[in-house]
């Protein structure tokens, strides 16, 4: 069964719709579940239009492998955590990047490609290229964020002397090979194709691993971006126009993404590109010692803090995330909001490990969309706070992105909670955030720390607020 290809250009272009639909729809919380049906759909139309469209042997094992993916996909949705989705993301990326890669030598190998003559042939051959070099890198590198967000592979930037200049040099040899890739009769070119694979998955390693950790959101950003721009290659390679679209749209969001986290995060968009932002300091010297006296307080003694405060913001990180926090808090914010105090969220633009992860979590809670700001929103406001819960953040609250130069977030916006009257620091320990830089918070004057699992700490002063 086949359908026409005026019938399948129709589907195309009501999918292409469907995706723009689900990329505006995701750009508000109050609309987002309805863009992802919009996608979900638009998915599903491209699926049966090219499935079904005039030349495609073997549907048959096609619906096949299609079943069994979608099989491993429900079971991994089901059984990947949100604090995990991430490294799902991230992983999930790298099968974009190997499915280019894999669909460039597929069609440098079929024999309809060098049955092409003159111009048509060199941009053939030059789709291949671009689409094996940009698979290769999103691929290598989004193993390599994989690895770092799931802690195997060291969160720490692997920086070395002169590592731009030999990305410079590996970047070059690779557009030789292409010149002489191009000027290859039938398949020798392989040899090639194969070198060039091999340097562009080293530098995707590189890039990747040049970044320290506190930036991988902007790095998963990024990839989310390479990965478009892959399929969008691969589309040009299979003559695919609902792929070129889709591949574009998914690659330039993802850039504009990107750029509007870099802004978030005082950081250069050609930095995140070019690897190795955000590591070393904007000026040299040693970083601030830490000054003054780390407090602590009781579960108790907190809910007497809240229960005297008017004003009270919340900033969630992803301790909350890990501790499954999210649902006794919003009972907590209940039990504040009816005892007549202001009780909003404050989110930093990369809280979490991907980029409005906090929302998210949020959402799933329930929490009303009203109370839920962004950090621009309420900076302003800290001053006349009276209590400042920060639970499971760290990086997203350090004052050193204000006023040390020595530290590798300075000039990196953060939410300012220490000008409240109080701040309660919600932590296991008093280890280090994802960036690895301590947080002189913790010693401020009116700064205590309540230690231990974030939800279980949230669950007893929920119960003395009731007592």
């Amino acid at each position: 069964m086949f359908i026409a290809k005026e019938i399948q250009t129709a589907a195309y272009l009501f999918a292409s719709i469907l995706f723009i639909l689900s990329l505006g729809g995701l750009s508000s919380q109050e609309s987002a579940k309805r863009g992802v049906f919009y996608g979900i759909v638009g998915m599903i139309v491209a699926i049966l239009a090219t499935v079904l469209g005039e030349g495609v042997a073997g549907q048959m094992y096609i619906v096949i492998a299609i079943a069994i993916a979608s099989a491993i996909g429900l079971m991994l949705a089901r059984k990947v955590e949100m604090t995990a989705m991430p490294q799902l993301v991230a992983i999930l990326h790298s099968f974009v990047g190997l499915a280019a890669v894999l669909v460039g030598f597929g069609s440098y190998l079929d024999p309809e490609t060098h049955a092409l003559q003159g111009a048509a042939h060199t941009i053939h051959l030059t789709e291949v290229y671009i689409g094996i070099f940009i698979g290769a890198i999103t691929f290598t590198g989004s193993i390599i964020a994989w690895g770092k967000l799931e802690g195997k592979v060291r969160s720490k930037a692997l920086l070395y002397p002169g590592r731009h200049a030999v990305n410079v040099i590996l970047l070059l040899i690779c557009i030789v090979l292409g010149v002489l890739f191009a000027g290859q009769e039938g398949t020798e070119g392989l040899i090639h194709l194969y070198i060039m694979t091999a340097i562009a998955s080293f530098i995707g390693v590189m890039l990747v691993m040049a970044i320290g950790g506190g930036d991988m959101p902007v790095v998963v950003s990024m990839l989310n971006s390479y990965s478009g721009w892959a399929a969008s290659a691969a589309g040009f390679m299979l003559g695919n126009d609902l792929l070129i679209v889709t591949g574009a749209l998914v690659g330039s969001s993802g850039a504009i993404l990107s750029i509007h986290m870099c802004e978030a995060m005082n950081r250069s968009f050609f930095s995140v590109i070019l690897g190795g932002f955000g590591n070393a300091p904007t000026s040299k010297g040693e970083a601030k010692k830490m000054e003054g006296e780390v407090t602590s307080l009781n579960h108790e003694e907190v809910s007497a803090l809240l229960k005297e405060a008017k004003s009270v913001v919340i900033v969630p990180g992803y301790g909350m995330a890990v501790a499954k926090a999210q649902y006794p808090i919003y009972d907590m914010v209940q039990t504040l909001r009816k005892a007549g105090k202001n009780v909003r969220f404050a989110i930093h633009p990369v809280a979490g490990r991907l980029p409005g992860h906090m929302n998210v979590l949020l959402a799933e809670a329930n929490v009303p969309y009203d109370i839920v700001l962004e950090m621009d929103e309420i900076n302003d406001d800290m001053p006349d706070t009276d209590v400042v819960m920060v639970i499971g953040a760290n990086d997203v609250v350090n004052p050193s992105a204000q006023d040390d130069p020595a530290s590798s977030i300075y000039g990196m916006p953060v939410i300012e909670a220490w000008k409240a009257e109080k701040v309660i620091i919600m932590k296991r320990s008093m280890s280090a955030g994802y960036s690895g830089e301590d947080n002189p918070l913790f010693y401020k004057p009116n700064s205590e720390m309540l230690y231990g699992d974030a939800k279980d700490s949230v669950e007893k002063i929920l119960g003395f607020l009731k007592a």
